[in-house]
């Protein structure tokens, strides 16, 4: 083989490498729910930093936190589909293989989400202080008013799709609705975003108990939870009972 064919060989090799690992990125968003996930927080955080002055330091690291998590995942999915070609049966080694990369995915996550908090805290403080004070406009009892419109909007809701029960299954999740029409509240009566952020986590953690209990899908808890925060918001918003 001449020089030339060499190089066509070795370009072609190239471009086979390259095509596998865009392959193997569009596999994992395709295959894994968690990626998706991933990757719509990193879009929402990364257009959300375009309104906030990030200097160049505090932009590589939310970018690198992004891309930890990302290949965490990634290879969290390695491992997963390796285990289950190696065997089919349940092994202990096997699960602590695929307990340990789920745990790394774990960890990267949790260090993305200090670096988000570290770096965009200051700039949150003072855009929630505009926010709160532009918003709210009612006393704190405003908030029963709050929650018992949430929960009749989710029994209508549930009662026009057909779905569930008033208190278990359907559309949209009403332990999510609740759960986050709380959190809102808590975040429009207060002005620490220590307050908004613990309250959003524990309206996130009820959110995914009904996911994992196989009570709701994703997308139900997803419109419960919008569903309650907007709620919670125009309520507030409107000032009815000032």
């Amino acid at each position: 083989m001449d020089e030339n064919g060499k190089k066509k060989k070795r370009k072609q090799n190239i471009i086979k490498s390259f095509n596998a690992a865009i392959e193997g990125i569009i596999y994992t968003f395709k295959s894994e729910r968690n990626m998706k996930i991933h990757y719509l927080i990193s879009f929402a955080v990364l257009v959300i930093s375009l309104f906030f002055k990030l200097s160049r330091l505090e932009f590589i690291m939310l970018l690198t936190s992004i891309t930890v998590v990302v290949v965490a995942e990634m290879f969290n999915t390695a491992v997963e589909k390796t285990v289950d070609l190696v065997t089919s049966e349940y092994h202990e080694l096997a699960k602590i293989a695929k307990d340990v990369a789920a745990g790394a995915v774990l960890v990267a996550a949790l260090n993305s989400v200090v670096v988000g908090y570290i770096i965009f805290y200051d700039k949150l403080t003072q855009l929630s202080g505009y926010l709160i004070y532009s918003i709210r406009e009612s006393e704190l009892h405003i908030t029963l008013i709050c929650i018992v419109l949430v929960l009749i909007a989710v029994v209508v809701a549930k009662a026009l799709t057909d779905t569930g029960t008033p208190m278990q299954g359907g559309m949209p999740s009403g332990h999510s609705a609740l759960a986050f029409a709380i959190a809102t509240a808590i975040t429009l009566m207060t002005e620490r975003v220590e307050a908004s952020t613990l309250a959003y986590i524990m309206a996130v953690l009820v959110a995914q108990s009904r996911i994992e209990g196989k009570i709701h899908t994703f997308w139900e808890t997803i419109a419960g939870g919008a569903l309650g925060a907007l709620i919670a918001i125009r309520v507030f918003q409107l000032g009815l009972f000032y």
